[in-house]
């Protein structure tokens, strides 16, 4: 290997490459691939006699996974899970990465869901547009609980939170939800089952009201951002399965017959 880091030799993922070609190739500042080699993101590349370091191809590939694997899961669990694919059997790592496509499924059901109850919510507001409220649509917090399949306590808190203002009625202050209370729970368990914080519904609820058609935009785009995560962990799949296959390598299977 030269001074310059260049590469050295040819011979497939094997070949010697320098800190500076790993660092054209991957996208990354050399100071960068230096930091994510002690930070454990990539193996640690073996050092010369003259104290370069030794990388390879199989570096360049996990510093590809891990720029797809930062948009698909954020960058810290992105780390996480470098760190552990190498070190972790064969079959846990795959079973990390499945979990990680899972774990986006489950997001995409949630936001679909989230989407789907705010655009019932919007065409209801248009079935009937200037209705006046009936007492007799109120709900106590057990009636509204298991209308939104959640508990009355998740309810208080909510309240708590600031993100709900009931009436109080009665002697012992019952809890009393108009339809205007009923329609922002409503909204609020959408917002909640997409994945946003409490912090984040605030606001959303402070700034847009009962805006739902707004509120069903601001989860689309979170779908949109969710399609860009998948085709990023996509992505990242060869070359997760090369450092996979390369830190641990097994035998090809035989051919029983």
């Amino acid at each position: 290997m030269d001074a310059h880091g260049e590469l050295v030799r040819d011979g497939g993922s094997k070949a010697t490459l320098g800190t500076l070609e790993v660092a054209r190739r991957s996208g990354y500042s050399v100071q960068q691939v230096r930091d994510l080699e002690r930070l454990g993101v990539i193996p640690a590349a073996p050092r010369s006699g003259n104290g370069y370091r030794n990388y390879t191809q199989v570096h360049v590939g996990a510093l590809r996974a891990y720029r797809a694997l930062a948009v698909a899961a954020g960058p810290v669990l992105a780390r996480r899970l470098l760190r552990e694919l190498t070190t972790s059997t064969v079959a846990d790592a795959a079973a990390t990465i499945s979990a990680l496509h899972a774990r986006l499924d489950r997001e995409r059901g949630e936001l679909l869901a989230a989407s789907a109850a705010l655009r019932a919510i919007a065409a209801e507001a248009d079935a009937g547009p200037g209705r006046a409220p009936d007492p007799a649509d109120a709900m106590s917090i057990t009636e509204l609980a298991r209308a939104l399949g959640v508990r009355t306590s998740t309810l208080r808190h909510w309240e708590h939170e600031g993100l709900l203002r009931p009436d109080r009625v009665t002697s012992l202050r019952v809890r009393n939800y108009d339809l205007g209370a009923i329609r922002t729970a409503r909204i609020v368990a959408a917002l909640r089952g997409a994945g946003y914080g409490i912090g984040a519904v605030r606001d959303l609820v402070a700034r847009l009201g009962h805006d739902v058609v707004v509120t069903s935009g601001i989860v689309d785009a979170r779908l949109e951002q969710l399609g860009t995560r998948t085709v990023a962990l996509l992505r990242a799949g060869a070359d997760l399965a090369d450092l996979i296959t390369t830190t641990h390598p097994t035998p090809l299977p035989t051919n029983s017959t």
